[in-house]
């Protein structure tokens, strides 16, 4: 099949209403061959009771096997008139886990999902997860386990672009000859490399748009005035342009955009504003899609209630009104005003692209994709553009110089599904069992991890069937309340991804709860959201861009579940839910009482009308700015934000929030990494954070100390922050915070990298109490799967408290904490005996280095890559040593010592050489010489530091980032424990590192790990060890 052909395939199958027999053609082509003797129909009489409000009949047209031996069935279900495919999304993935478990346990399915009412369907790649769940004991959450499955669905039929599935399945199509693996059919259906190639295109064309806005505005004298009297910066215009065309697509997506007359809300074209473009301009052919047709939409017709009909005279057809800030005008600009004729071919073109696609412009760009209400979960995505893509644009956005200055960097959606879960687990326990066990903690567990799946399974006559905790039936309505009543704080809010986490794991379990009331009146997911963004989520950020974005992506997960077709709801008013604001600059003291403001945010949600909107908007906003008024003169420092203030409603009720979660932003503000504060600003964050502020004051340590102060009584803190938290010395003061006045619950570690701009990161779990005995759990994650069995460890909270420096350390079990103990009695720390400097550091070093002495300033030169255990290997290096010409570390009395130790600096075991030769060396090297008070020869210290013993302390005591980039830090080295040995116990140790020098001076790769191993023994009797002891370091890695 040549590349024409399988373009065709596709066309013909997926941009049309499902027809069996173009699926199946696609599915041999696909597949290559299946073995189709296995096709089976069954009808409603086999589909299981869970299912059946969704499922009326299915049919298997064949099953594959890959090369790899695994099994996969080629599947048809039919859905039932009632049910949805956005709404159904648990109960017929589970359904397809069902069918797969019950039938030879098969690996996977391509299903095709089919609705009798409506025009799209499904294609899916279905898989089964055969992992466990673990509780907190580290046990598994149900006896028997509920077998998930993840599924990954193309968004096809009537209307839908085939443009995705063409670039994807198009290999498979053409190779005739192999049979693909599961594998590389779970690779077609992968959703990151469809973001990544929107996000790319997104991005060009928002610098277009904002290079376009940058010359109208230096060219025309109106819009130049406008924008600077508002205050518009072209970029934020043109982020929210953007933003705005982008909902819309999700909106035409529900229906909802040109609906005709007398018709329900969800019947309007997927493909409206190319309609209403391509009408405007073959009626008008000056029209300029922006100025005539997009600001008329936006702030004339969106903006506006025009009551229940919502009819538009514009446009000729129903609009809904949507309300919300999103279709207002930036700061307010003149826009009836204000022409701003951005060239057409900005949204539609007929230029091809490097893919030979048809049109550059924002629609046509768009046109090519799927869009999607639905937020991707853990089991459910679909190829498609989601909510979740603009958080991720934000990010893309953002300036590489200004990201640094902010700090961001975006959360993988595992990591938030994962912290918002633990979140509301640990919520419910404090909030049902305060005074005595209500609801167990296991069964809070299996309730919030697998409710949702019980839920459908329940009704389910099969081995591995389970019921909901009967304690969770009993209590449902305290649960509810508890789970209506819950509060939720992101301090730096940024996209939105922990606000609509939170929300979803809300939804999700309220829902789970239903089957237990009579009355099931407004408990649907719809009415869910809404009270919680109206109740429960709140968020902060410093930057107005990440703010818009947070609450588009709360708006839009209304949309999703706005389910009445006579009367589309406005979206609620959420200026005072997410705020604009410096989360780390308030008041030092409680707020007063602020009743009146809070009664007024209350009628400001709710609020339709323009005017009374706007009114109610000014009154908050007048109270408001009369708190912070005086700030600069009682204060010294001026407040524009302050959480007393604008969340008092959270304050009055419940002393603090219930949960502060965030990915806080990881600034440096003094130090080598300092971004470009004043001094006078970071004097005030000295001032403001007493427990966490130090000489390198760091920004996520800023903020976890002030979200500490955000908590309830018993309150959660759920952070992702870098592990540097655990063992820098710059960070004692926060340690020490934590770990005395709060109870350090849970610590989550990586082996893969977070984030690709930043060292290794944890997930930090704390409550706001003082338990007797606190022990914290460390888990070890090698991948974001958390369902996945961990490695888990308790460690003593007060051990940690009274360690010199008040160091977590993960890597020292308790089994191994007395080895530790024992390796340090009887020794001295290194930093009292040798001094420690770093070789030297130069901008642009390259350009002072020779391969041979170019003048009388050159020296020998050495980095660290030349260097081997016990000697260097040097090449012809010299260093033109000019002080004025390097940056720091030129104390040429160090680098001229007729003897001293060099260790280097990268890798994660100690390295050390001798070095008699006065080497100049780079600062990847640690030079080590003697201090008065030394009394013991540098080549016995030699020995020790490259023993397998002081590297077995190091890599288990001091190493913190072994899997990322892994270094050894200066304070580390210099707190090794060196032995104080006698002369006569030093001497056989010295005599063996003369013959291995004798030996690697004439070959610095030679074997002499005979040697090495004699000294290695003597080095476990000098340290006293015991047959066990000696096992243990032996064991472990070198």
């Amino acid at each position: 099949m040549n590349t024409q052909q399988a373009r065709e395939r596709v066309a013909e199958t997926f941009p049309q209403p499902f027809s069996k027999g173009k699926f199946l053609e696609f599915s041999r082509n696909l597949l290559n061959k299946f073995d189709e003797t296995k096709a089976a129909q069954w009808n409603a009489t086999y589909v299981k009771d869970a299912f059946k409000p969704h499922v009326s009949r299915f049919e298997r047209l064949g099953t594959y096997t890959s090369p790899d031996d695994e099994t996969l069935d080629v599947l048809i279900v039919h859905l039932t008139n009632e049910s949805k495919l956005e709404r159904a999304r648990t109960a017929i993935r589970n359904f397809v886990a069902d069918h797969l478990k019950q039938r030879d346990g098969k690996e996977a399915a391509l299903v095709a999902f089919v609705s009798p009412t409506e025009r799209q369907w499904r294609f899916s790649y279905v898989k089964m997860e055969y992992a466990a769940v673990e509780t907190e004991s580290g046990k598994i959450g149900v006896e028997t386990r509920l077998t998930p499955a993840r599924r990954y669905s193309y968004i096809v039929g009537e209307g839908e672009s085939c443009h995705t599935a063409q670039t994807r399945f198009l290999a498979l199509l053409q190779d005739t000859e192999n049979y693909p693996s599961l594998a590389q059919l779970e690779e077609a259906f992968s959703v990151e490399a469809v973001t990544k190639e929107f996000f790319n295109q997104y991005a060009a064309l928002f610098g277009d748009i904002e290079a376009a806005l940058r010359k109208l505005a230096a060219k025309d004298p109106v819009i130049g005035r406008e924008f600077k009297a508002k205050n518009v910066s072209t970029v934020d215009f043109a982020k929210k342009l953007m933003g705005q065309v982008v909902f819309l697509y999700f909106l035409q997506k529900k229906g909802w955009l040109g609906v005709a007359k007398g018709q329900d809300w969800g019947t309007g074209p997927h493909d409206f504003l190319r309609r209403i473009v391509g009408q405007a301009s073959s009626q008008s052919p000056g029209v300029n899609i922006f100025n005539d047709i997009l600001e008329p939409l936006f702030y004339d017709t969106l903006a506006t209630d025009r009551g229940h009909e919502a009819w538009c005279k514009h446009f000729k057809c129903r609009i809904p009104f949507l309300n919300g800030g999103l279709f207002e005008p930036l700061a307010d600009y003149d826009w009836r005003k204000t022409d701003i004729i951005l060239p057409n071919n900005l949204f539609t073109n007929t230029e091809r692209n490097d893919a030979g696609d048809t049109g550059t412009g924002v629609l046509d760009v768009f046109d090519r994709y799927n869009f999607t209400v639905n937020e991707a979960e853990p089991l459910e995505k679909e190829v498609a553009i989601d909510p979740e893509m603009l958080g991720k644009v934000f990010e893309n956005l953002i300036e590489e110089n200004r990201r640094k200055g902010l700090g961001s960097f975006y959360t993988p959606r595992e990591i938030v599904h994962y912290k918002c879960q633990q979140c509301l687990i640990n919520y419910l326990d404090t909030a049902l069992n305060k005074d005595k066990e209500v609801v167990p903690r296991a069964d809070i567990e299996t309730f919030i991890y697998l409710g949702e799946q019980i839920s459908h399974y329940e009704a389910v006559d099969a081995k591995y069937a389970i019921k909901m905790p009967a304690t969770i039936e009993k209590n449902a309505r305290l649960i509810d309340e508890k789970l209506a009543s819950i509060t939720v704080c992101d301090p730096a809010v940024g996209s939105g991804a922990y606000p609509v986490g939170m929300m979803t794991e809300i939804v999700r379990a309220r829902c789970a709860l239903t089957p237990y009331f009579n009355d099931v009146h407004e408990r649907t997911p719809y009415h869910f959201k809404r009270h919680a963004i109206q109740n429960c989520l709140y968020g902060v950020d410093i930057d107005p861009g990440a703010v818009e974005i947070a609450k588009l992506r709360l708006w839009l997960s209304l949309v999703v579940d706005e389910e009445d077709v006579k009367q589309v709801k406005p979206l609620p008013n959420l200026d005072f839910k997410i705020v604009t604001g410096d989360s780390l600059v308030g008041f030092p003291f409680k707020s007063q009482r602020l009743h009146e403001i809070e009664e007024l945010k209350t009628r400001f949600f709710e609020e339709t009308d323009h005017n009374r909107k706007a009114q109610l908007k000014q009154q908050i906003d007048h109270k408001l700015a009369a708190c912070f008024a005086a700030s600069k003169n009682s204060l010294g420092y001026e407040v524009n934000f302050d959480f007393e203030v604008y969340f008092s409603e959270v304050f009055h009720r419940k002393g603090g929030f219930d949960v502060v979660i965030a990915n806080p932003p990881y600034i440096t503000f003094r130090g080598k990494e300092r971004v470009d504060v004043s001094d006078e600003h970071v004097k005030l964050l000295l001032r403001l954070y007493p427990n966490s502020a130090e000489y390198k004051v760091n920004s996520y340590a800023l903020f976890i100390e002030r979200s500490l102060r955000l908590l309830s009584r018993g309150g959660d803190l759920a952070f992702i922050v870098p592990s540097t938290i655990l063992q820098n010395e710059y960070l004692q003061k926060i340690r020490r915070h934590l770990l005395s006045r709060f109870h350090v619950a849970r610590i989550v570690s990586f082996g893969n990298r977070v984030f690709e701009a930043v060292t290794d990161s944890i997930i930090l779990f704390v409550r706001n109490v003082v338990p007797a005995n606190a022990t914290s759990i460390a888990i070890r994650q090698e991948d974001f799967v958390f369902d996945a069995p961990a490695e888990r460890t308790q460690f003593s909270q007060s051990a940690w408290l009274h360690t010199n420096g008040c160091v977590m350390n993960l890597r020292v079990r308790p089994e191994q904490s007395g080895l530790l103990t024992k390796i340090e009695s009887g020794c001295v720390v290194l930093d009292e005996i040798l001094e420690v400097y770093v070789g030297i550091v130069a901008s642009g070093i390259k350009k002072f280095l020779h391969n041979k002495r170019a003048n009388a300033r050159c020296k020998k030169y050495l980095q660290g890559r030349h260097m081997r255990r016990y000697v260097n290997a040097p090449e012809e290096l010299f260093i033109d040593f000019d002080v004025s010409h390097l940056h720091s570390n030129t104390d040429e009395r160090v680098y001229l010592q007729p003897e001293k130790l060099l260790v280097r600096k990268t890798g994660n075991v100690l390295l050390a050489s001798y070095d008699s030769e006065q080497f100049y060396t780079d600062q990847s090297i640690y030079n080590l010489y003697r201090k008065r008070s030394c009394t013991l020869d540098l080549k016995f210290v030699l020995a020790l530091l490259n023993s397998r013993l002081l590297n077995y302390y190091f890599r288990t005591k001091m190493i913190t980032n072994a899997d990322v980039f892994p270094y050894i830090k200066g304070i580390h080295l210099k707190l090794l424990p060196i032995h104080a040995a006698s002369p006569g116990k030093q001497r056989p140790i010295e005599q063996l590192v003369d013959r291995i020098l004798v030996v690697k001076q004439r070959d610095a790769d030679a074997d002499t790990s005979a040697l090495e191993r004699e000294i290695d023994e003597l080095v476990y009797a000098l340290y006293g060890l015991s047959p066990e002891e000696k096992a243990l370091v032996q064991a472990a890695p070198k």
